[in-house]
């Protein structure tokens, strides 16, 4: 099964609360004010949030007004229209500038961070990237081991310290192990929780800074991973990160197991922060590169 196939499959959820909600809608009534109200309704309770929405809508109204909208066909096309627009153009890891190409990535416990970071180490490679894991979530003894495993079966180096060591103290370990070895890559892995918020956020600041001290203008990439299975709550992750530390990507994980792929939209349109990864499933070859006409197109079929 290609990718557009199975990333068709992953988000059977979310076209059933989206798309084919609207479509329900429209089989219903004739296009008018109501179903506009409806179409409304289905978007807000899908996850494509208020912002997204309230655009969507206001298209759909000026264009039934105008006689350029007639028939429930005309709805849908104008809809999908309108979301590619808002999703924009493809925004990929492209490493840049000097090596290594140091990727820091964070995000709470639980949304598939060690795992993202293994795939990702694992497709650079495939590539002919030299990689080198930073195994910096130290707080717990199985993200090392996690780590060591997906290492071992891409083939790529992993910086390790003990369970419990300074994370920042790996961090910089590996971008100065990279800058000896002439590495391409770093990716670096850091904790999901702490005691409290504040302290998480010092602790990630802390990493960021001792990384400076390596080299200067790295990280090149912050990488927030978010839980598509989180929905509105993944809104908030992002802020909280992008303010704390800066964000300057996402990794979407687990959209086929939800019917919140609507999130995608709401990140779009209020925080600006370009979806680079989604996930949308346990194989390796289930992270992917996020495109977002790709994924409009299988969200409408």
């Amino acid at each position: 099964m290609g990718f557009l196939d199975r990333l068709k499959t992953g988000l059977s959820k979310t076209r059933n609360s989206i798309v084919e909600r609207v479509e329900a809608v429209l089989l219903q009534k004739k296009v008018d004010e109501s179903v506009i109200e409806d179409i409304e309704e289905v978007l807000i309770t899908s996850d494509v949030g208020a912002a997204a929405t309230d655009e969507i809508i206001s298209l759909l109204r000026k264009k039934i007004k105008s006689g350029e909208i007639k028939t429930a066909d005309d709805v849908k096309k104008c809809i999908k229209a309108e979301m590619s627009l808002m999703l924009g153009n493809p925004h990929p890891i492209v490493p840049f500038g000097e090596k290594p190409f140091v990727i820091l990535t964070v995000g709470v416990n639980g949304v598939g961070k060690t795992t993202t970071i293994g795939k990702l180490a694992s497709r650079f490679a495939s590539q002919g990237n030299s990689v080198i894991i930073a195994a910096g979530d130290t707080f717990r003894a199985a993200a090392i081991e996690q780590l060591d495993i997906w290492a071992g079966r891409a083939g790529v180096d992993i910086i390790k310290h003990q369970s419990g060591s300074d994370p920042a103290a790996v961090a910089f370990d590996a971008v100065e192990a990279a800058k000896h070895r002439g590495t391409d890559l770093v990716i670096i892995d850091t904790a999901g929780r702490l005691h409290n918020k504040s302290q998480l956020m010092e602790e990630l600041k802390k990493v960021g800074r001792v990384i400076k001290k390596s080299m200067p203008d790295a990280p090149q990439e912050i990488l927030l991973v978010v839980d598509a299975t989180t929905g509105q709550n993944a809104l908030r992750q992002v802020e909280i990160f992008k303010e704390a530390i800066g964000v300057t990507g996402l990794a979407l994980t687990k959209l086929d197991g939800t019917a919140k792929g609507g999130i995608v939209f709401a990140i779009a349109k209020e925080l600006g922060v370009p979806v680079r990864l989604i996930g949308i499933g346990e194989g390796v070859d289930d992270l992917k590169d996020f495109d977002p006409q790709e994924f409009v197109t299988a969200l409408f079929e």
